[in-house]
């Protein structure tokens, strides 16, 4: 969308060339004075596309006399009067449409109630969420009567390179709308990953502080690259290692939205990996350490019913290196439901392309939730069969068989029941099914144990009743 004023080599100088120079010529910039003068034409182009946002949460919080006690806080839970408390978050946005369509990110307005815009000629708008997603941080927001506004074009991330170079656009500390100059230091940066750990980022030593969250990341040419999200620091303010999602994972939320989804929906993997380092290269007899190696796989992955095992390495998928889990899913992700990848499997020392359906994680077995009422030891408490949809909604194990907690319920929070415990058995009594729960719960006496498989560990759980 904004061309000019730079090739491969360095700034076109858009303004003040000497007379004996062509305006299409161009040459590696002098000075500082230089570089910071060809900046000045795409800033003016691209700043109006980026937003402010004032974000307006409302919390519940409960207040009793013990609640800072950890312990007895669990016992006074439910007894006292809930308090609202209103939280303001600060960050930015970037408008990708004409009529309003906004991204930023889903730490500034997933959770908002009130959400008010305002762009660089001080217009405000109410925007309403309609798509977000906490583990990716991203969410797209629909402004109200709005109408011919400025806008981005989204550039195909994966074309970015280590070395171009980068601004990023925000508003920082809510001082205004800045704009910081730096390179793209690193791809593929996965290990900063929040929420459910899928995070895989474009870092960059642009300045990103507190309040560019949602900002744009935009490279020589105006495009847009990432959505800045964080930073690593010790001390609150940028120390030249922040991360943006990438552009390609934007406009698959972007279609989202479009076709009118309710929540973002990416495929499922069905599996487990782990990156191959050099002592796993040397006993797989690679020459090189590269791709991810399956440590788990479901039976009803796509990718176990593509041909591949456990053991085998996944190097690419589309065509695009994979290095970790947060790869695989980012380019699944980007892949979107419905469509096939590519996926190139090294097995043995043999490599070999597969075509891997897109596809959701399916809800069988049937779940068949269950949850318990008043009459039982733990109403509220709500349990169902482990099938592929609870193994990723709850990051079980491959393997995993049963019964999972749900929701603890009120009650069952208080006793130290947790959303993800697997159900091994109630009063010595093995639990298969949903009803095998209401059953030995409607038995109980005086007092109950109970079995849990919890993230791997073993835990068991006694009271009395």
């Amino acid at each position: 969308m904004f061309r000019a004023i730079l090739t491969a080599a360095g700034l076109f100088l858009a303004t003040q060339i000497p007379s004996t120079q062509a305006l299409a010529d161009t040459r590696v910039p002098q000075n500082q004075a230089e570089i910071s003068l060809g900046f000045a034409p795409l800033v003016k182009e691209a700043a109006p596309a980026v937003v402010n946002i004032y974000a307006k949460i409302v919390h519940e919080q409960r207040r009793t006399p013990f609640m800072n006690d950890p312990f007895f806080d669990d016992f006074f839970r439910g007894l006292s009067k809930p308090q609202p408390r209103v939280q303001n978050s600060l960050g930015s946005g970037v408008i990708l449409s004409p009529d309003g369509i906004v991204v930023s990110n889903y730490h500034v307005v997933g959770m908002a109630t009130d959400i008010r815009v305002v762009t660089t000629d001080r217009r405000e708008y109410a925007a309403q969420v309609v798509l977000a997603d906490q583990a990716s941080d991203l969410a797209i927001l629909q402004l109200e009567e709005a109408e011919d506004l400025p806008y981005l074009e989204l550039r195909d991330s994966d074309g970015v390179e280590v070395g171009e170079l980068a601004l990023a656009i925000g508003n920082p500390f809510g001082v205004g709308q800045t704009v910081s100059s730096g390179i793209v230091s690193g791809l593929a940066r996965s290990g900063a990953a929040t929420g459910e750990g899928i995070g895989y980022f474009i870092q960059t030593d642009a300045p990103i502080n507190p309040g560019n969250s949602g900002g744009a990341l935009i490279d020589v040419n105006g495009d847009l690259i990432g959505i800045n999200t964080r930073i690593v620091t010790r001390s609150g303010g940028s120390n030249g290692i922040g991360f943006a999602i990438p552009a390609n994972l934007v406009r698959a939320f972007m279609r989202q939205a479009h076709d009118g989804a309710e929540e973002f929906q990416r495929p499922w993997a069905g599996m487990m990996g782990q990156p191959v380092d050099a002592d796993l290269a040397a006993s797989l007899g690679m020459d090189l350490p590269e791709g991810m190696v399956i440590s788990e796989l479901h039976p009803a992955s796509p990718f176990t019913k593509a041909g591949f095992e456990v053991g085998d390495v996944v190097l690419d998928v589309a065509g695009e290196v994979v290095n970790s889990p947060s790869e695989m899913v980012f380019r699944m992700s980007v892949t979107g439901l419905g469509d096939t990848a590519e996926v190139t499997r090294l097995r043995a020392g043999a490599r070999e392309v597969l075509t891997v359906e897109m596809m959701l994680a399916p809800d069988e077995p049937p779940a068949n939730p269950l949850s318990l009422d008043e009459g039982t030891p733990l109403p509220g408490l709500t349990v169902a069969r482990i099938n592929p949809q609870s193994i990723l909604r709850f990051q079980l194990p491959m393997s995993s068989d049963g019964v999972v907690i749900t929701d603890p319920g009120a009650y069952g929070s208080r006793v130290g029941l947790r959303a993800g415990d697997i159900i091994l058995g109630i009063n010595n009594e093995a639990i298969k099914t949903p009803a095998d729960v209401s059953e030995v719960l409607g038995n109980i006496g005086r007092w109950m144990k109970v079995d849990l498989n919890r993230q791997g560990q073993r835990v068991s759980l006694r009271y009395r009743l």
